[in-house]
C-alpha cells in the first residue's frame, strides 16, 4: 500500500510538471506571438510612411500614363468628324441622321412613296436599320459633352420616328399585297401563302381566299412557322401576318440603348464612372414606355411618351482637369452604385391598381427579348380583283390596312376558343433555358405573360408551340443574367497591341481577341460545342461586340441594377473602376486572372492574379501573384490560391505602392515595363472598355 502511495505521489508530480512546463510554453509563445504582431506593424508602419512619402509622385507618373485614355478619345472625335466628312464627299443619297434636313427629306420622301412591295421595303430596311444603329452608338460613345441635350434628345427621336415608319412600310406593302393576293392562289388548297426572308426579318403571310374549314391551319414553308385557327375564322376573309424582325423595335428605348460605363475626357482615370441607377422601374424612364404602331399604323405612331429620358443615355462624368473634383464624382457614383445593389429582385411587375388577378408584367431588367419580335396579326381581307371581260375590276377602299375584328368563342368542349402559334426559333440565336413567351401591351406599354398558354418547347426542333386567345405581336424572353457569376476570367497579351480576354461564364466561354481599336470574338463554347459562327471571326468595335453577343442570347454585360438579381458580394466603385483601368494599362506585357479570395476580401477592395507575361501563348502555366486593391492603395499578398483561408499579409518584401504601374514594376523585366510604355492608346481603351462592360471583379 505504501509502495501504491509512493507511485500515485511520482505520477500527480510529473504530470504539475507537465502542466507548468506546458504554461511555460504558451506564455513563452504568446510573447513570441506578440513579438511578431509588434514587430509586423512597426514594418506596416514604416511601408505606409514610405507609401506615403512616395504617393505623390507615383500618382504624377501615373497621370502622365492615363494621358493614353484621352489620346484614344481624341483620336475617335477625329475619326467620327472624318467619317462624316467622307460621308458628304460621297453623295451615295443615304442622309446623314444627324443633319435635321436630310434625315427629315429622307423619312418624308419614303413616307409619300405609296406604291411600295415588301421586297422594296426590305431593301430600304437595311439603309433603316443602319441609320438607327449609328444614332445609337452615337449616343453611347460620344464622350460627356461632346454632344448637347438638345442633340441627344433629337436623335433619339430620330430614331423613334424611323423605327416607326418603317414598321408603317410593312404595313402598307402589306396592303398592298393583299389587294392582289388572289392572283397568287395555291392551286392545292385555293389559299394565298408567300414566305419573304432576309437576314434581318422574315415575312409570312396567309389569306384565306376559299374559307373552307379543312384549311384552318397552315405551315410557313422555309420559315419553321405554324398556325391552327378557330373555326369561326376558318371560315372568314382573313389574312394572317407573321412578320418576325430579327430586332426589337417594340420594347421601350432604354431597353435598346443600355449604356456601356465609359470614361469621360478628364485628366485621370479617376473620373471613370459605372452606370448612374436612376431609381426608375423598367419603363418609367419613358413615361411607360413604347407604343408598338397599330395595324392599321396611324400616319404618327405618337413618338411623344415613348423617348427616353436623356439621363440614362448621357455621358456619366463632366469634362474637367481637377482631380479632386473627379474623385468626388466617383465616389458619389460608388454610392448610387452600392444603394442600387440593395433593390429587392422583381423579376415580375404588377400592373397598378391592386393585386387581385394582376396580369403578368414583364420585368425588362431582369427578363429581356431575345431573337427578335413576331407581329403576329389578323387583318381584314380587302375586296379582290375581278375579271369582267377584257377588264379586271377591285373595288378601291381608302381604309388602309385593317385588323380583323376577332372576338374569341367558345369551342366545342366549352372553352375558349384560342389561336394556336407554332414558332421556329431563330439559328443565330442561343437559349440557354426554356425562354418566356411574353406579349406586348400596347396600352400597358410593356410586355406581359397572361394571355399565354399551353406552351411547349421543343428543344431539339428549335420550336415553341403555344396558344392565345387574341393575335399579340409576341417575344421569347430570357434571363438577363442567367450567365453570371461568372465561373473564371483570364485577360492576357498575344503580340504588339493584341489580345485575348475569356470569360467563363454559367453556360458558356467567351473568348475575345483585342487588336487596337477592335474586337473579334474567337469563340463561343456551349457544352464542348463552338456556337455563334455567324459573329465569330468578325472585328469590330467593343460597343458592337457587345451588342451583337446581347442579340444573340449571350449576355455577360452586367447592368447598373444588376445586383438585384445576381448574388455576389457588392465591390466599391472606387477601387473597381480604378482596377479596370490600371489593368488595361499593364495588359500589353502582364497577364491578369480571377482569384478565388476575390469575394472574402470585402467590398472595399479587389483581389486578382497578375503575371508577367511576354510570350503569345495561354498564361495557365504562368507564376501568379496575388494583388489587392482599394483603389488607393496596392499591396502585394502572401497568399495563394491554395491557401485555406483568407489574409491580409503582406509578401515578404513588398512594399505598399499607389498604383498596379508601381507595384508590377517592382519585380518586373525591363522588358516588360518597356512594352507597357509602348503600348498603344488604342489598345488600352479597348481593353478598359471590355473589362468595365464585363465587371469581372464584381460578378465573378
Amino acid at each position: 500500500m505504501k509502495f501504491n502511495g509512493k507511485k500515485g505521489k511520482s505520477k500527480k508530480g510529473k504530470e504539475a510538471k507537465l502542466r507548468a512546463e506546458a504554461l511555460l510554453r504558451a506564455q513563452q509563445e504568446e510573447e513570441e506571438r506578440l513579438e511578431r504582431e509588434r514587430l509586423y506593424r512597426e514594418h506596416l508602419e514604416k511601408l505606409e510612411a514610405k507609401y506615403q512619402g512616395e504617393r505623390e509622385s507615383e500618382l504624377a507618373q501615373h497621370n502622365s500614363l492615363e494621358q493614353k485614355f484621352l489620346s484614344a478619345q481624341q483620336w475617335k472625335r477625329n475619326y467620327r468628324e472624318q467619317a462624316k466628312w467622307e460621308h458628304y464627299l460621297s453623295c451615295d443619297g443615304t442622309p446623314d441622321p444627324t443633319v435635321p434636313q436630310e434625315i427629315n427629306t429622307f423619312m418624308s420622301l419614303w413616307r409619300d412613296d405609296q406604291d411600295q412591295d415588301v421586297q422594296l421595303v426590305m431593301e430600304k430596311e437595311e439603309v433603316v436599320l443602319h441609320l438607327v444603329e449609328k444614332l445609337e452608338f452615337l449616343l453611347l460613345e460620344a464622350a460627356p459633352g461632346e454632344i448637347t441635350d438638345k442633340q441627344q434628345d433629337q436623335y433619339q427621336e430620330v430614331i423613334l420616328q424611323l423605327q416607326d415608319l418603317l414598321h408603317q412600310k410593312y404595313n402598307d406593302a402589306t396592303q398592298n399585297l393583299l389587294k392582289i393576293a388572289s392572283m397568287y392562289e395555291d392551286s392545292e388548297t385555293g389559299n394565298m401563302h408567300t414566305v419573304l426572308k432576309d437576314k434581318n426579318v422574315t415575312f409570312c403571310i396567309w389569306a384565306n381566299l376559299k374559307k373552307k374549314a379543312r384549311f384552318k391551319d397552315h405551315v410557313f414553308q422555309g420559315a419553321g412557322h405554324a398556325f391552327e385557327l378557330p373555326m369561326s375564322l376558318a371560315l372568314s376573309s382573313v389574312a394572317v401576318r407573321l412578320l418576325h424582325t430579327h430586332y426589337d423595335h417594340v420594347s421601350p428605348l432604354w431597353l435598346q440603348c443600355q449604356g456601356l460605363p465609359r470614361r469621360g475626357p478628364s485628366a485621370t482615370l479617376e473620373s471613370a464612372e459605372l452606370p448612374e441607377d436612376t431609381g426608375q422601374g423598367p419603363g418609367e424612364e419613358e413615361e411607360k414606355g413604347r407604343e408598338e404602331p397599330s395595324v392599321p399604323a396611324a400616319e404618327e405612331t405618337g413618338s411623344k411618351g415613348r423617348k427616353e429620358s436623356s439621363a440614362s443615355l448621357k455621358g456619366t462624368s463632366n469634362n474637367t482637369d481637377d482631380i479632386k473634383e473627379a474623385q468626388e464624382e466617383i465616389e458619389k457614383n460608388s454610392e448610387i452604385l452600392d444603394a442600387s445593389s440593395q433593390e429587392e429582385e422583381a423579376p415580375l411587375q404588377e400592373e397598378p391598381g391592386g393585386r387581385e388577378e394582376a396580369p403578368q408584367v414583364v420585368d425588362l431588367e431582369q427578363l429581356v427579348p431575345v431573337g427578335g419580335v413576331f407581329h403576329i396579326s389578323a387583318l381584314q381581307l380587302p375586296p379582290q380583283a375581278q375579271d369582267v371581260g377584257d377588264w379586271t375590276m377591285v373595288e378601291l377602299l381608302d381604309v388602309g390596312l385593317e385588323v380583323y375584328p376577332y372576338s374569341p368563342g367558345k369551342a366545342e368542349d366549352g372553352t375558349q376558343e384560342a389561336v394556336q402559334i407554332t414558332l421556329r426559333l431563330p439559328d443565330n440565336v442561343i437559349y440557354f433555358k426554356v425562354p418566356v413567351v411574353a406579349r406586348w401591351d400596347p396600352a400597358g406599354q410593356w410586355w406581359r405573360t397572361d394571355g399565354i398558354s399551353k406552351i411547349t418547347y421543343e428543344a431539339e426542333e428549335k420550336s415553341i408551340t403555344f396558344s392565345m386567345g387574341d393575335f399579340y405581336t409576341v417575344a421569347l424572353l430570357q434571363d438577363a443574367h442567367l450567365n453570371l457569376p461568372y465561373q473564371a476570367w483570364e485577360l492576357h497579351p498575344t503580340g504588339v497591341d493584341e489580345g485575348l480576354f475569356t470569360v467563363t461564364a454559367v453556360f458558356a466561354t467567351i473568348q475575345i481577341q483585342i487588336k487596337d481599336n477592335q474586337c473579334m470574338l474567337s469563340s463561343v463554347v456551349v457544352e464542348e460545342e463552338e456556337v455563334l459562327s455567324h459573329i465569330t471571326g468578325k472585328w469590330m468595335s467593343p460597343l458592337a461586340l457587345r451588342a451583337a453577343l446581347k442579340r444573340a442570347g449571350v449576355n455577360i454585360f452586367p447592368a447598373e441594377y444588376s445586383p438585384k438579381y445576381v448574388p455576389v458580394p457588392r465591390k466599391a466603385a472606387l477601387a473597381e473602376v480604378k482596377a479596370y483601368g490600371q489593368m488595361a494599362l499593364l495588359t500589353a506585357a502582364f497577364a491578369f486572372a480571377h482569384s478565388k479570395w476575390n469575394g472574402e476580401a470585402g467590398p472595399e477592395q479587389v483581389v486578382f492574379k497578375v503575371s508577367e507575361h511576354l510570350t503569345a501563348g495561354s498564361a495557365k502555366g504562368n507564376h501568379w501573384s496575388l494583388l489587392m486593391f482599394n483603389g488607393e492603395k496596392v499591396q502585394h499578398l502572401k497568399l495563394t490560391e491554395a491557401s485555406e483561408a483568407f489574409s491580409e499579409e503582406l509578401e515578404e518584401e513588398s512594399e505598399f505602392h499607389s498604383t498596379l504601374y508601381h507595384m508590377v514594376k517592382d519585380s518586373a523585366s525591363n522588358e516588360a515595363m518597356d512594352k507597357v510604355e509602348r503600348a498603344g492608346c488604342l489598345f488600352i481603351d479597348s481593353v478598359y472598355q471590355l473589362l468595365l462592360a464585363t465587371r469581372v471583379l464584381a460578378y465573378s
